[in-house]
């Protein structure tokens, strides 16, 4: 069980002065004992990503000084939520009575899958602070004459059929402040993971992936670069029904289409500059088959190849116009993909590809656990955003409070 150190200066300074953060100190220690003594200060985090993989769980103690990673769990989407999800995450006509129906049964989820975990690791309601928990994006549009974001799952279900606090909706008091609202992680990503003589940079491959620059002398700042998991996971879905291509071995099997892959990589999104976010309304299935309408007849693995090179050059350029880093810390599920990996690596000679793991942090809980630390940071009146980063005007605090009844006797599902 890794422990995951954080010099108090660091995260005092990154509420006082987010955007000029000074590198943080960190250390990685295992075996100490200290998780098993924290009797408070837990908090829960709860990551539903666009991959749509499963929802990822995290138990961890956190204060002013440390947050230590104590319990994991992934917890099943069902198939019937999943194509809730999808059905209206890409643009489709949907209703106000499918929006609510959906909103409640992920609220009624993720309270599942926090009582799977506390029933793992034999705690009680009682021994949790709260949950910061994401929700599930289903439309994201931060640009335009009225940006806005929608993450659903009712935290008022959290709260009641869990018996904890819950904070939620994150991302949407960094949109008033004419914010991106995204990404959120670069700002636990700098407290974990940078360092004063090092150019480095987070990549978090999850549906999207996205970049937090951890430069020395320099402001954070941070972006989506463009697919990650998402496009490969919905092809591989539509061709074989499988939810993920493991290992790349379908991928592996087909050949990159240059001509393809250049006409992917002339999208607009991808030319613009920072701050920026994107999403599922954006590359989605629609979005690749109009780009295959010119290939009829093309074979399946060669498309999955050239999805998984989007990936990785799309990623390769946004690191080489920043300037290039020294190490790529890479975390979500791309990184368990060898093709992505190995491209990147091949891309980017002379800079270190390499798992968050290597340097203290697990590369699958990264996400769920910076949740859990901004809802931490909400509760002690902390900001949790970066302005260098979303393009907000302001520092602010994130989310809304989900308190316990008080006049609960019991918690019953």
């Amino acid at each position: 069980m890794a422990l995951i150190l954080i010099n108090v200066k660091s995260i005092r300074e990154l509420g006082d002065r987010l955007d000029e953060i000074p590198a943080a100190a960190c250390a990685a220690r295992r075996n100490t004992g200290v998780e098993e003594n924290m009797k408070t200060g837990r908090y829960i985090g709860i990551m539903s990503g666009t991959s749509l993989d499963g929802i990822d769980v995290v138990l961890a103690a956190i204060d002013e000084t440390l947050v230590a990673r104590q319990g994991h769990y992934v917890h099943p989407i069902p198939h019937e939520i999943k194509t809730a999800i999808l059905a209206m995450s890409q643009g489709q006509e949907t209703t106000l009575a499918a929006v609510g129906e959906l909103d409640r049964a992920l609220g009624t989820l993720y309270a599942e899958a926090v009582n799977q975990l506390l029933q793992r690791q034999r705690l009680t309601p009682h021994d949790i602070v709260a949950i910061g928990c994401h929700g599930q994006t289903v439309w994201h549009q931060p640009e335009g004459s009225a940006p806005f974001t929608l993450q659903l799952g009712d935290n008022n279900r959290v709260a009641a059929l869990t018996g904890i606090a819950t904070v939620g909706d994150f991302r949407r008091r960094d949109m008033a402040y004419g914010g991106q609202g995204a990404p959120l992680v670069p700002a636990f990503h700098h407290a974990l993971l940078a360092h004063p003589g090092e150019r480095r940079m987070v990549l978090n491959i999850g549906g999207i992936a996205n970049l937090s620059l951890l430069l020395p002398g320099a402001a954070v700042r941070g972006f989506d670069t463009g697919p990650g998991n998402m496009l490969m996971d919905a092809w591989i879905w539509r061709r074989c029904g499988r939810p993920y291509d493991a290992d790349a071995a379908w991928g592996r099997g087909g050949r990159v289409l240059s001509a393809l892959l250049a006409q992917m990589l002339a999208d607009p999104y991808f030319a613009r500059p920072a701050p920026k976010s994107t999403g599922r309304e954006l590359f989605n299935l629609g979005w690749l088959e109009r780009h295959l309408q010119r290939w009829p007849g093309v074979d399946a693995r060669d498309v999955q190849a050239t999805l998984a090179e989007l990936t990785a050059r799309s990623i390769a350029d946004q690191v080489q116009l920043a300037g290039g880093c020294e190490r790529l810390l890479v975390c979500g599920g791309g990184v368990h993909n060898p093709l992505v990996m190995g491209r990147l690596a091949a891309l980017l000679p002379g800079t270190e590809v390499a798992p968050t793991d290597k340097y203290g942090v697990s590369a699958d809980d990264m996400e769920a656990l910076a949740f859990a630390w901004l809802a931490y940071r909400t509760l002690s009146g902390l900001p949790g955003n970066l302005p260098s980063v979303t393009g907000a005007d302001r520092p602010t605090l994130l989310g809304a409070i989900y308190p316990v009844n008080p006049y609960d006797t019991d918690v019953v599902f």
